[in-house]
C-alpha cells in the first residue's frame, strides 16, 4: 500500500482508480480495462512529474522524512559487500543509529559509517528513529581513527534528525562527542565522502559528514535545526514549521548555491522511495567518482583539502 504525502492527492486518485480497474479486469475477464488504464497511468505519471517540479522546502521535508524512504541499511546491504558492522564505542555501551563497520567498495576496503532510522515501529525503536547518543558518534571517531590508521576511505551516509537530547546523553557528554567526531572528520588522512540521504540534522548530522565532498539527494534536506525547532524558537509556534522551511534555506538546490555541498544526487520522479534501486545506484555512481577524483592527493593534501573546503564556507558566507 503506497504511502502518500498530502501534496500527492492528484496523484493517489488516480491511482486508486488504476487499482479498482485493475480489480474488476481480474474478477471479470470479459472487461477489457485496458485502455482506460493506460490513460489514467499516462495522468498519474504527468501528475508527478508537474508536482514534482515545484516542490516547495516544507514538501521537500515531507519527502525527505517519507517512511518507505531507503534508509543506511538499504544502501549498505546494495552498495557494499561483505559489510562488517562493529558495535560499542569501548567506554559506555552499543548505539543502534549509529550503524558503522568495514566493508568493501567495487572490491576496494573502506570504513562505512551511518545513521539508521528503521523501517517499522520495532526497528525505529532499536535504532532511536536515526537520534544518536553520545557513544554512537564516539563508536564514529573509533571507527575513524581505525580506518585512517590502516589507509582506508570512509564513506558516511547522513539521515537524522539530530542528535538525541535527552537527559541521559546530556549527562553523558552529548556536545563533546559530536565536536569530538567533527574534530575527527577533520583531521582524516584518508578521503572521506558523505551522502545526505534524508535529514541531515544539526550537529547529529555535520558529525560525520565533515567530508572532502558532501553530497545530497534531490530532495533531501540539511539544516542547523529542524523547521518545527526553528518555528519554535523563531515563532514559538510549531506550526509554522513551513515557513521556517522556506525561510533557511535547506534544500540541496539551496545549499549548492552557497557553496554548502558539491552536489546534488537526482531521485526518480516521485522520490526516492518510488524506485530505490535506481537512486542507490546513482549514490554508488557518485561515490565511486568522487573517490576517484581524490585518489591523487596525498594524506596532507586531504586533510588540507577538507580544511579548505569548510573554511570557505565560513568566508563565503560572512
Amino acid at each position: 500500500m503506497q504511502n502518500y504525502l498530502d501534496f500527492e492527492k492528484p496523484i493517489s486518485d488516480l491511482e486508486t482508480k488504476i487499482h479498482e480497474l485493475r480489480t474488476l479486469a481480474g474478477e471479470d475477464e470479459s472487461v477489457d480495462t485496458s485502455e482506460e488504464i493506460s490513460r489514467l497511468e499516462n495522468r498519474a505519471r504527468d501528475a508527478m512529474t508537474d508536482i514534482y517540479s515545484r516542490l516547495n522546502p516544507w514538501q521537500k521535508t515531507q519527502v525527505a522524512r517519507h517512511p518507505a524512504r531507503p534508509h543506511f541499511s538499504n544502501y549498505a546491504s546494495a552498495l557494499f559487500t561483505e559489510f562488517t558492522p562493529l558495535a560499542g564505542d569501548r567506554k559506555f555501551s552499543e548505539d543502534a543509529a549509529i550503524q558503522a563497520g568495514f566493508a568493501r567498495f567495487q572490491g576496494a576496503p573502506v570504513a562505512v559509517i551511518g545513521q539508521e532510522k528503521g523501517h517499522d515501529t520495532k526497528s525505529r525503536i532499536k535504532h532511536n528513529f536515526g537520534s544518536a547518543r553520545p557513544e554512537g558518534y564516539r563508536k564514529a571517531i573509533r571507527i575513524m581513527e581505525m580506518a585512517d590508521r590502516f589507509g582506508l576511505p570512509v564513506i558516511t551516509l547522513v539521515d537524522t534528525a539530530g542528535a538525541y537530547p535527552g537527559v541521559g546523553a546530556e549527562e553523558r557528554g552529548q556536545a563533546e562527542a559530536i565536536a569530538r567526531s567533527t574534530e575527527t572528520c577533520l583531521n582524516l588522512k584518508v578521503p572521506l565522502i558523505s551522502v545526505v540521504i534524508g535529514e541531515g540534522g544539526s550537529g547529529g548530522a555535520i558529525a560525520i559528514a565533515t567530508g572532502n565532498r558532501v553530497y545530497m539527494l534531490e530532495h533531501s534536506i540539511y539544516s542547523v535545526i529542524s523547521p518545527e525547532g526553528a518555528a519554535s524558537i523563531l515563532w514559538r509556534d510549531s506550526a509554522r514549521a513551513r515557513d521556517a522551511a522556506t525561510q533557511m534555506k535547506i534544500t540541496a538546490q539551496d545549499l549548492i548555491q552557497f557553496g554548502i555541498i558539491d552536489g546534488i544526487i537526482n531521485e526518480p520522479i516521485g522520490g526516492a522511495h518510488r524506485d530505490p534501486d535506481a537512486v542507490i545506484t546513482r549514490t554508488g555512481e557518485t561515490i565511486s567518482k568522487a573517490l576517484e577524483d581524490l585518489s591523487a592527493l596525498g594524506p596532507d593534501a586531504l586533510r588540507k583539502d577538507r580544511r579548505e573546503k569548510f573554511l570557505k564556507i565560513g568566508r563565503s558566507l560572512s
